[in-house]
């Protein structure tokens, strides 16, 4: 059967791959994958056959019908991810791992499948998901000094960074050839210290925040802060970035950072407080293109005549 890895192009579904990689190699596998907000992967894949299909880092329940189609078809399909699924079907064909769990990401449940055979990359997968409370302790329990947990955070952060883009030609680096340049390293250490790539990451990081650095509230409400950002590459690339900073500085606060899109829709990132964890894929999923996770959800073409049912849904969900 021809092998097919399907993946969310973040820091969590490259994490989540490359742990699996290394401990199964699959030179030959199709990569499948794009920019963070397009997870309707599997659509991909319409036609296909006699194939061995991995899928990481995705909602299930936005590519059901298209994981039907593949399990009709004969494929057999690993699944694991902590987004909202829905009821997983019954196939003998599929193998599902999925916990949707606030303190959990993909790279945290391929973690636990292989027993922390690569706990630095799983590490890594979680830093970059804003998952710092959960891990800081694991690094700390695994032997991980303080600077060795920063450079894994690093990493996260920046891997997480280059997903993010309307587009591919917003991002520094394919996730595709992201991957393969992580897939070139066993410690993620070394890869901190000599990756070209990650050194584009780092600067090109570090230039785009100065351009956020200045941003100020576009509507405070109950509960939380809401963010708009102008209409250009710097703010695309770094939309996840100030919702995850922000969320960290503020952690009673929920937040939601609107991005127009070419349409004139716009793109919204939310952070539920870091407090609790809750709330932000319940949001979310109030509107046609909403979806994510409990602590962090977005919506990817909210109609500009929607914006403020979103505010005030917003502000019943968050409120104290």
């Amino acid at each position: 059967m021809k092998p097919i890895d399907v993946f969310n192009g973040d820091a969590d579904g490259i994490c989540s791959l490359h742990q699996l990689r290394l401990h199964r190699p699959e030179p030959e596998a199709r990569l499948v994958t794009g920019v963070k907000r397009d997870i309707n992967l599997l659509a991909r894949l319409q036609g296909c056959t006699d194939s061995r299909i991995t899928v990481l880092d995705i909602s299930l329940d936005r590519n059901r019908d298209d994981l039907l189609g593949l399990l009709t078809a004969g494929n057999t399909v690993f699944y694991a991810d902590h987004h909202f699924s829905g009821a997983i079907p019954d196939s003998p064909l599929l193998e599902a791992h999925i916990d949707p769990s606030p303190h959990l990401c993909t790279s945290l449940i391929v973690d636990q499948l292989l027993a922390g055979a690569f706990r630095p990359w799983a590490l890594i997968g979680a830093y970059g998901d804003n998952l710092d409370a959960v891990a800081d302790p694991l690094a700390e329990a695994s032997g991980f000094s303080a600077d060795e947990r920063s450079a894994l955070r690093e990493i996260g952060v920046l891997l997480n960074y280059n997903g993010y883009g309307a587009t591919e030609a917003d991002l520094h680096v394919h996730p595709a050839e992201l991957f393969r340049e992580v897939h070139g390293y066993r410690d993620p250490l070394l890869f901190q210290a000599v990756s070209p790539v990650l050194d584009l990451l780092r600067h090109g990081y570090a230039q785009d925040l100065t351009h956020a650095d200045r941003l100020e509230p576009f509507r405070l409400l109950a509960g939380g802060r809401v963010f708009l950002l102008p209409e250009a590459g710097w703010a695309r690339r770094v939309v996840g970035v100030i919702a995850n900073r922000l969320a960290s500085q503020t952690q009673d606060l929920a937040h939601a950072i609107l991005l127009p899109n070419p349409d004139g829709s716009l793109l919204v990132s939310v952070r539920a407080p870091l407090q609790t964890s809750r709330g932000a894929d319940t949001l979310c999923r109030q509107f046609a293109t909403g979806g994510g996770r409990a602590s962090a959800a977005g919506i990817n073409c909210l109609p500009p005549q929607d914006l403020e049912a979103f505010l005030a849904a917003f502000a019943v969900q968050f409120s104290p």
